[in-house]
């Protein structure tokens, strides 16, 4: 009994193990160092990032994720395993930007009766 559970555990976080490896951490691909941007992004080495920061720097800012696939050795599904980490610029506090966007939207109030509607009674 105890090692079916055990094996059965066993089995389930080997299975998770490959998906919490690539969990990449935003980063400022316009801003960041090279060794921030080795530590932030999944499968780019220091020698990438080192080539990152060079591109920067001889073509200026990236001006989108799609830009980085100019740097050698960036591949496409090196560019998709990042997406969603890789910023162009530094992202807003999330607690700064919410009132902002409420503050431009006018609230509605909502009018509640209490009014009852008669039943209709059918003969």
């Amino acid at each position: 009994m105890f090692n079916k559970l055990a094996a059965r555990i066993a089995f389930a976080l080997a299975m998770t193990a490959p998906v919490l490896s690539f969990a990449a951490t935003p980063v400022n691909i316009n801003q960041a160092d090279a060794a921030t941007i080795a530590k932030s992004l999944d499968g780019i080495g220091q020698a990438k990032a080192d080539a990152i920061v060079a591109w920067r720097n001889a073509n200026g800012p990236f001006k989108s994720a799609d830009d980085l696939s100019q740097v050698k050795g960036i591949g496409k599904s090196t560019l998709e395993r990042n997406r969603t980490a890789i910023l162009l610029a530094d992202a807003p506090p999330a607690a700064a930007a919410a009132p902002a966007a409420k503050a431009d939207t006018p609230e509605k109030k909502v009018r509640r009766t209490s009014k009852k509607v008669p039943a209709t009674v059918e003969k």
